[in-house]
């Protein structure tokens, strides 16, 4: 376990040899998980195969849990878990296919790999405060493993940190949508249609994905940003800053150590796991 992930330090001070698994250990890189959807939602063929076929809406807690197994086992499983998790989310995508795209695209694949590991990252920094270069660089390269896992190819990857820089704000300037991808996003934000049981967290939910996002991003979404939004959304993120990193160690780690002994239970004993 690196220094950095170990030691409690005040906020804004910089971290050091920080791993993927540190950041996997840390709850607080998961206020980050509704913006990397909604960033994979701004492509239009991920945003379209996600709004045709995702369901979501009928089963959030069951997505959050097969989304997190692919997430904490790409960084935290054995390569034979990693293997077994890729098999079983290619099933799952085979019947994710349209007009204009399909979920065996490399290059969607990218983008959505990209998202999760930058997201990552910005959460981290949030928290924490900036990670040095070395680490940074360090980082990308591990977080290459939720792409290579799947169809992309290793080569497919910008060549550093810099380049994955330029790419990001190259598919950025490209963002689209219809009509059908921003009610789709629009309702993973509302309590209209969403469960009893999730009603209570969407409006921190909504505030805290809707903040995370770039401008350009939330346009392209149709989500709204006032200045009153923007106040709310740093009063939540230095309360965030100011407490988080006191909750003593054991207790960060316990979703991640939960969240891997149900999925080795499940792969061991046969139960569905994607």
């Amino acid at each position: 376990m690196s220094a950095a992930a170990e030691s409690i330090r005040p906020a804004g001070s910089p971290a050091t040899s920080v791993t993927i698994a540190d950041l996997l250990h840390e709850p607080a890189i998961m206020l980050g998980a509704g913006s990397a959807v909604m960033y994979q939602l701004a492509v239009w063929g991920v945003g379209k195969g996600v709004a045709q076929h995702s369901n979501t809406m009928s089963r959030p807690l069951d997505r959050l849990r097969t989304t997190l197994t692919y997430v904490y086992v790409m960084g935290l499983g054995t390569d034979d878990e990693k293997a077994a998790i890729a098999r079983m989310v290619n099933r799952a995508h085979v019947p994710v296919k349209g007009e204009g795209y399909t979920a065996f695209d490399p290059d969607l694949q990218l983008w959505v790999a990209s998202t999760l590991a930058e997201v990552g990252l910005q959460m981290w920094e949030k928290v924490f405060g900036p990670l040095d270069a070395a680490t940074v660089e360090h980082l990308y390269r591990d977080g290459q493993i939720y792409g290579n896992a799947l169809q992309v190819k290793p080569e497919m990857w910008p060549a550093d940190r810099r380049a994955f820089e330029e790419y990001w704000a190259r598919t950025e300037a490209d963002f689209r949508s219809d009509e059908q991808i921003r009610r789709y996003a629009r309702a993973l934000l509302s309590t209209r249609h969403a469960k009893w049981f999730v009603k209570p967290v969407i409006p921190l939910t909504s505030l805290v994905t809707r903040g995370n996002l770039s401008p350009q991003a939330r346009e392209v979404l149709g989500f709204t940003w006032s200045e009153r939004d923007q106040k709310r959304y740093d009063l939540l993120w230095a309360a965030v800053r100011r407490f988080y990193p006191w909750v003593p160690r054991w207790i960060r780690r316990l979703p991640a150590d939960l969240a891997m002994r149900d999925i080795r239970r499940r792969l061991r004993t046969g139960r569905r796991v994607i």
